[in-house]
Protein backbone atom coordinates (compact mmCIF):
# COMPACT_ATOMS: atom_id res chain seq x y z
CA UNK A 1 0.00 0.00 0.00
CA UNK A 2 1.37 3.28 -1.16
CA UNK A 3 1.20 6.72 1.08
CA UNK A 4 -1.35 9.25 0.47
CA UNK A 5 -1.75 12.66 1.74
CA UNK A 6 -4.22 14.90 1.98
CA UNK A 7 -3.83 18.57 3.41
CA UNK A 8 -6.77 21.36 4.93
CA UNK A 9 -6.45 24.22 6.38
CA UNK A 10 -7.41 25.06 10.34
CA UNK A 11 -7.03 28.20 11.60
CA UNK A 12 -3.84 28.98 9.63
CA UNK A 13 -2.42 25.68 10.54
CA UNK A 14 -2.04 22.71 7.39
CA UNK A 15 -2.86 19.56 8.71
CA UNK A 16 -1.74 17.00 6.23
CA UNK A 17 -3.58 13.58 6.87
CA UNK A 18 -1.13 10.74 6.27
CA UNK A 19 -2.27 7.19 5.25
CA UNK A 20 -0.30 3.52 4.55
CA UNK A 21 3.12 3.47 4.59
CA UNK A 22 6.34 5.69 4.96
CA UNK A 23 8.99 3.97 3.57
CA UNK A 24 12.06 4.05 1.71
CA UNK A 25 10.90 4.80 -1.50
CA UNK A 26 7.81 6.84 -2.74
CA UNK A 27 6.69 7.48 1.07
CA UNK A 28 9.24 9.21 2.30
CA UNK A 29 9.26 10.79 -1.27
CA UNK A 30 5.64 12.22 -1.27
CA UNK A 31 6.32 13.63 2.78
CA UNK A 32 8.74 15.62 2.08
CA UNK A 33 7.76 16.92 -1.68
CA UNK A 34 4.51 17.56 0.77
CA UNK A 35 6.08 19.35 3.68
CA UNK A 36 8.69 21.70 0.79
CA UNK A 37 5.83 22.42 -0.85
CA UNK A 38 3.97 24.19 2.23
CA UNK A 39 6.72 25.63 3.23
CA UNK A 40 7.56 27.03 -0.25
CA UNK A 41 4.32 28.34 0.01
CA UNK A 42 4.77 30.15 2.88
CA UNK A 43 2.70 27.79 5.77
CA UNK A 44 4.78 27.31 8.71
CA UNK A 45 2.78 25.85 10.86
CA UNK A 46 2.17 21.84 9.80
CA UNK A 47 0.78 19.07 11.60
CA UNK A 48 0.96 15.69 10.49
CA UNK A 49 -1.98 14.06 10.94
CA UNK A 50 -0.73 9.72 11.28
CA UNK A 51 -3.85 8.20 12.52
CA UNK A 52 -4.21 6.14 9.58
CA UNK A 53 -0.09 5.12 8.82
CA UNK A 54 -0.17 1.50 9.06
CA UNK A 55 3.89 1.10 8.96
CA UNK A 56 6.64 3.34 9.37
CA UNK A 57 10.68 1.68 8.37
CA UNK A 58 13.89 3.46 9.36
CA UNK A 59 14.17 6.06 6.21
CA UNK A 60 10.30 7.13 6.91
CA UNK A 61 11.66 7.83 10.60
CA UNK A 62 14.70 9.49 9.00
CA UNK A 63 11.85 11.22 6.65
CA UNK A 64 9.80 13.13 9.87
CA UNK A 65 13.02 14.45 11.64
CA UNK A 66 13.92 15.91 7.97
CA UNK A 67 10.82 17.20 7.33
CA UNK A 68 11.10 18.02 11.14
CA UNK A 69 14.37 20.10 10.69
CA UNK A 70 13.71 21.92 7.46
CA UNK A 71 10.28 23.24 8.76
CA UNK A 72 12.25 24.75 11.75
CA UNK A 73 15.13 25.94 9.94
CA UNK A 74 12.68 28.12 8.03
CA UNK A 75 10.90 29.56 10.90
CA UNK A 76 8.11 26.83 11.25
CA UNK A 77 6.87 24.15 13.59
CA UNK A 78 6.12 20.96 12.53
CA UNK A 79 4.23 18.87 15.24
CA UNK A 80 2.65 14.91 15.10
CA UNK A 81 -0.67 14.08 15.29
CA UNK A 82 -3.07 10.93 16.08
CA UNK A 83 0.19 8.19 16.37
CA UNK A 84 -0.56 4.82 15.86
CA UNK A 85 0.50 2.68 18.72
CA UNK A 86 3.58 0.99 16.43
CA UNK A 87 4.27 4.70 15.47
CA UNK A 88 4.15 5.83 19.20
CA UNK A 89 6.30 2.79 20.20
CA UNK A 90 8.87 3.39 17.57
CA UNK A 91 9.54 6.98 18.65
CA UNK A 92 9.84 6.52 22.19
CA UNK A 93 12.26 3.36 21.10
CA UNK A 94 14.59 5.71 18.83
CA UNK A 95 13.99 8.52 21.67
CA UNK A 96 12.27 10.79 18.83
CA UNK A 97 9.39 11.34 21.28
CA UNK A 98 11.00 14.19 23.12
CA UNK A 99 12.02 15.99 20.03
CA UNK A 100 8.46 15.97 18.47
CA UNK A 101 5.36 18.01 19.93
CA UNK A 102 3.04 15.16 19.87
CA UNK A 103 -1.03 15.55 20.09
CA UNK A 104 -3.55 13.44 21.01
CA UNK A 105 -6.58 15.21 19.26
CA UNK A 106 -6.88 18.03 16.65
CA UNK A 107 -8.17 21.10 18.72
CA UNK A 108 -5.29 20.84 20.99
CA UNK A 109 -2.46 20.45 18.01
CA UNK A 110 -4.49 23.51 16.36
CA UNK A 111 -4.45 25.62 19.56
CA UNK A 112 -1.15 24.62 20.39
CA UNK A 113 0.51 27.56 17.74
CA UNK A 114 -0.92 29.97 19.13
Amino acid sequence: MTMKVGSRQVDGVVIVDCSGRITLGEGSVILRDTVRDLLSKGNKKIVLNLQDVNYIDSSGIGELVSAFTTTKNQGGELKLLNLTKKVNDLLQITKLYTVFDVKDDEASAVKSFK
